[in-house]
């Protein structure tokens, strides 16, 4: 695709940046511009758990390039990447265990989402153990994870081991430390608002930056990096409004603060929280697994948070993320069209149940 581009010179080798406008390609030859843009996204980064190193373990790549199923798998870490490989690995009849060192599962999440998400996903079939701390891998015919929780210990076992305890900043090994740029202490590159650097000539987006690392949010970010690089810092990096999906299933969604993050910032909070049982679509699709969850400011009744546990979560989230954007009140949520027999009826629902009880109102009442 780049190369369709007049205006894009691509150059695939490996390079050592020299300084904020210069760049040392492996052929020797030295390249220059007027500022320079790092996107060199992260890899799979494995925790420093006992016995790990020597026997190895499937990340998410190469779990995903297995020849055959194995008949078991043990994960570790229930953050997005590890919950959605579970689940597919356990509808393709392995048999799966997860590991999660917080106290519930999709920890980022509102606690009660990972609370619910377990419950079904234990249904399922799959084994969740989470506020676990692992002691030590070893492998003979399989792997064995030894773990203890706060009551008891505990061990797994599987013919496979995915771990997916996180990913880290690609910044090694291309002359970032000798140019005056800083890193942070997981490797990410440090940004100002405007994704510049320490070094004012040298700008980092993406991946690279740290959490979170979604491709839309490097997409944007790249094209913001660039643009402030090319004409000046104009545009800041806002993640106000930045609504995140874990593709579960039932999925999750959220945008903006919980309860307990709006009463660190100093908002009292109104939360209403509305079961897909009281939603006609989830009805109709016999699927009423999950919740929709609105967090609002009591003193301006204007819409600060969202938190959905629902099929198609992910189709749910951005009407609030706009309501968040643009200071939207609960009665603008209510008094704006939802068509019925849609999940997206779930919000205005949701948001009626700041003030009625839903469960007494007939189809589409305002």
């Amino acid at each position: 695709m780049l190369r369709s581009y007049d205006a894009v010179t691509l150059i695939e080798q490996r390079a050592q940046i020299t300084s904020g406008h210069g760049a040392r390609l492996g052929d020797g030859r030295t390249i220059t511009a007027g500022k320079i843009l790092v996107t060199t996204g992260a890899s799979p980064w494995a925790a420093p758990i006992p016995g790990l190193a020597p026997v190895g373990s499937l990340d998410n790549v190469s779990a995903m390039a297995l020849e055959r199923l194995p008949n078991s798998l043990i994960v570790i870490g229930a953050s997005a990447v590890g919950l959605e490989l579970a689940q597919i690995f356990s509808r393709l009849g392995v048999r799966v265990t997860v590991l999660e060192a917080l106290p519930t599962i999709v920890p980022a999440e509102d606690p009660a989402i990972g609370e619910a998400l377990a419950g079904y996903l234990t249904a399922e079939g799959l084994q969740v153990h989470a506020g676990v701390t692992i002691e030590r891998v070893e492998r003979t015919d399989g792997y064995v994870v030894h773990f203890r929780s706060a009551d008891r210990s505990g061990r797994a076992t599987a013919e496979q081991l995915l771990v997916a305890t996180g990913r880290r900043a690609n910044t090694r090994g291309f002359g970032l430390e000798t140019v005056g740029v800083t890193l942070g202490t997981k490797g990410e590159i440090v940004v100002n608002e405007f994704l510049q650097t320490a070094n004012p000539d040298i700008y980092a987006a993406g991946d690279v930056i740290g959490d979170p690392m979604f491709v839309y949010v490097a997409a944007y970010a790249g094209s913001l990096a660039a643009e402030n690089a090319l004409t000046g810092n104009v545009r800041r990096y806002d993640r106000a409004t930045l609504p995140k999906v874990t593709f579960t299933d039932p999925a999750v969604a959220s945008v903006g603060l919980a309860d307990a993050q709006a009463r660190a910032q100093g908002v009292e909070p109104l939360v209403a929280t509305l079961s897909l049982e009281h939603v006609p679509r989830a009805l109709a699709a016999r699927d009423t697994r999950g919740f929709v969850k609105l967090v609002a400011d009591a003193a301006t009744r204007k819409i600060v948070g969202a938190h959905i546990l629902a099929a198609e979560a992910g189709e749910m989230i951005t009407e609030p993320a706009l309501a968040i954007k643009h200071g939207l009140t609960i009665e603008d949520l209510t008094a704006a069209f939802h068509p019925y027999l849609t999940l997206s009826e779930g919000i205005k629902l949701a948001a009626q149940t700041f003030d009625k009880d839903v469960a007494r109102l007939s189809c589409c009442a305002a």
